[in-house]
C-alpha cells in the first residue's frame, strides 16, 4: 500500500495530540511553558543538524533568499492562517493558539529529512520503515506540542497528508530520479526553516517560516543545475 507510512503517521499524530490535549488543561502553566521551551530547543538542534547536510552553501543561501522572497510575495502564511481560522470556526474551538499549534506541528513534522527520505523510500520501493519510525517520533512530539498549544496540533494531519502523501505519490511517479545530493539540499533548506521555527517557538524572534516554503523547490532546482550527480 503506497501511503501506508503516511496513514500510520497520521494515526500517531492524532493519538499523541489527543493525549496531549487531555493533559493540556491539567498541567500548571509553568510546566506547559518549560515544555514549550524544550520543544523550541529541540527544533533548533534538529534544524542545525539538517542544515549541515548541504553540499554547497551557496545553493542553500540562494534557495532560502529566493524562496523567502517568492513566499512573501504570495504571502503563503496569510492563506494558511485563513485556513486554520476557518477550521477553528468550524469546530467551534476557543483555543487561542489553535493556528499556531497546527502550523508549528506541520512544519516540525514535515521539514525533516525523514519525511523526504521516507516518502521517497515508500514511493519507489514500497517500504514504510522510515515513515513508521518517524511516526513514533511524531507521536511523542505531538503529545508534547498539544500539551502546550492545544487541539490545533491534531489538525496538522491535513497539511501532513497533502505534503508527505504528495511526496510519496510523486516519488512513485518519478521513480529513482532524485539523487541523494538533491534530497540533501532539500533537507538542508528545511533544516534552516526549522531553526527559524525554533526561534519563533521560544519567542526569540517571530519568523514567517511558512513563507519560506518555496525554498524547498529552489533547493531542488539549484541542486540539479549545479551539483554533480
Amino acid at each position: 500500500m503506497i501511503l501506508f507510512g503516511t496513514i500510520v503517521n497520521v494515526v500517531a499524530v492524532l493519538a499523541g495530540s489527543l493525549l496531549g490535549f487531555f493533559f493540556n488543561s491539567r498541567l500548571p502553566e509553568r510546566i506547559v511553558k518549560i515544555i514549550f521551551q524544550a520543544i523550541g530547543l529541540f527544533t533548533i538542534y534538529i534544524g542545525m543538524v539538517m542544515a549541515m547536510k548541504t553540499h554547497q552553501i551557496l545553493i542553500l543561501i540562494f534557495s532560502m533568499v529566493l524562496g523567502a522572497a517568492v513566499g512573501e510575495l504570495i504571502d503563503i502564511e496569510k492563506y494558511v492562517n485563513r485556513f486554520s481560522e476557518w477550521l477553528k470556526r468550524k469546530i467551534r474551538s476557543k483555543n487561542e493558539t489553535f493556528s499556531e499549534g497546527m502550523i508549528t506541528a506541520f512544519l516540525l513534522f514535515c521539514m525533516g529529512s525523514m519525511t523526504i527520505l521516507g516518502a521517497f523510500e515508500e514511493g519507489t520501493q514500497a517500504k514504510s520503515d522510515l515513515l513508521i519510525a518517524k511516526s513514533v517520533m511524531d507521536g511523542f512530539s505531538s503529545l508534547a506540542l498539544a500539551s502546550a498549544l492545544g487541539l490545533g496540533v491534531a489538525f496538522s494531519v491535513i497539511p501532513l497528508i497533502v505534503f508527505q502523501g504528495g511526496l510519496t505519490v510523486l516519488a512513485a511517479w518519478l521513480g529513482n530520479l532524485m539523487p541523494s545530493v538533491v534530497v540533501d539540499e532539500m533537507s538542508a533548506a528545511g533544516g534552516l526553516m526549522l531553526v527559524g521555527l525554533g526561534f519563533s517557538i521560544m519567542e526569540i524572534k517571530k519568523i514567517k517560516v511558512v513563507n519560506m516554503l518555496p525554498a524547498l523547490v529552489f533547493a531542488v532546482v539549484l541542486a540539479y543545475l549545479f551539483l554533480p550527480r
